[in-house]
């Protein structure tokens, strides 16, 4: 599967590769809470988190659906900027429709490529993301609730948490790896110059490449694989066409691709990667491997490791009846690859990453890329 970009007509140098605090700040947020996606990160995790003032952590938690299951396309700079406090006051300068309607765009939107109205002004769409957070938890639920009755008072709160995560961990981490991050997009920035795009891309990411067209129209995409599909072009943002690249030593297996409607194209590709835990007996990677052999098990699968789902949810994403899901969950469940808890009247199912690491580098980077 693959998501498409059309850079048909696009200078190469719109083609930006750039570093970003706010969206290294993002990937280490989704590392502290889903800890299971990253485990080269472990020690990090644990270290942090343990250090982390009790209101700080108490915060995080309220707005982790920005960062948890999905990245939220507000912290995905398309236009980076040289410190954290310069890219917030970009941030600030979006109109409270747009930044709301950005906020919910991965997690509570029933199609990320169909545009959707906001639910500042839609009541149905208002309707659907506070039942869709009250199935996160009560406290997601509030800050839904915040989020849509007061956003500018929640913007404020949420750049206050923003810059005491910086100067509480994410500061030193910058000053630590904002170099090597600047240094790996010179060099891609160089071999874009020198040798082409399709070099360049590879040398990125092994779920990126170039096709031209073969109908002689000169049409060229970028084609990122990953189990979601996807189009946009270069031109989604008006008056600002291009791509942005940016890099991340959080990221890893992830390679994050934001394309709203609208939204000029961004990918956040990671510049290494850590070992995994060893694999698990051969009886048991084959009775997993033999639940995975469904290509609807496998989108599932996608789907829950991003973050725990209902069956309704599920089905309603991909199109079918909750009794097939109902089906689909029993057989991933049997296997031993699905972790299932109830929150009050939701039943609520998850992949469990570290199960599925031990099935091998491949498929955990594949469901989570």
């Amino acid at each position: 599967m693959a998501n498409v970009i059309d850079i048909t007509g696009l200078p190469p140098e719109r083609i930006v590769f750039s570093p970003s605090p706010l969206a290294e700040l993002g990937a280490a947020l989704h590392a502290l809470s889903e800890p299971g996606h990253h485990p080269g990160l472990h020690g990090w995790v644990t270290a942090t988190n343990a250090a982390l003032e009790t209101d700080l952590a108490d915060r995080l938690c309220e707005a982790d659906f920005l960062w948890r299951s999905s990245r939220t396309d507000i912290m995905l700079p398309a236009r980076p900027g040289a410190t954290l406090a310069e890219e917030l006051d970009e941030l600030d300068k979006i109109d409270d429709e747009r930044f709301v309607a950005a906020a919910f765009e991965i997690t509570c939107s029933a199609s990320y490529t169909r545009p959707t109205p906001s639910p500042l002004v839609d009541a149905d769409e208002r309707a659907r993301v506070r039942e869709m957070a009250a199935a996160r938890g009560p406290r997601q639920a509030a800050f839904t609730d915040r989020m849509l009755t007061d956003p500018d008072g929640l913007r404020v709160w949420l750049r206050r948490l923003l810059e005491d995560c910086e100067e509480a961990f994410f500061g030193d981490i910058w000053r630590r790896v904002g170099i090597q991050l600047a240094a790996d997009a010179r060099h891609k920035t160089e071999l874009l110059r020198h040798k082409g795009l399709a070099e360049t891309l590879s040398a990125t990411s092994k779920a990126l490449s170039l096709e031209e067209a073969q109908d002689g129209s000169g049409g060229t995409r970028i084609l990122v694989d990953k189990l979601a599909r996807g189009r946009t072009t270069a031109f989604a943002s008006p008056g600002d066409p291009g791509v942005t690249f940016l890099p991340t030593s959080f990221g890893w297996p992830h390679l994050v691709f934001s394309h709203a409607p609208g939204w000029r194209p961004v990918l956040q590709y990671p510049v290494t990667g850590p070992e995994l835990p060893a694999p698990a007996a051969l009886e048991l990677v084959q009775q997993r491997l033999e639940a995975l052999a469904h290509p609807m098990r496998m989108q599932l699968c996608r789907t829950l490791s991003r973050g725990p789902h209902t069956t309704g949810e599920l089905a309603t994403a991909f199109g079918i009846t909750s009794p097939e899901v109902s089906r689909h969950i029993a057989l991933l469940k049997k296997a031993g690859l699905i972790q299932t808890r109830r929150r009050g009247r939701y039943v609520l199912h998850q992949l469990d990453l570290q199960v599925v690491a031990r099935l091998g580098s491949d498929f955990l980077e594949g469901v989570l890329r």
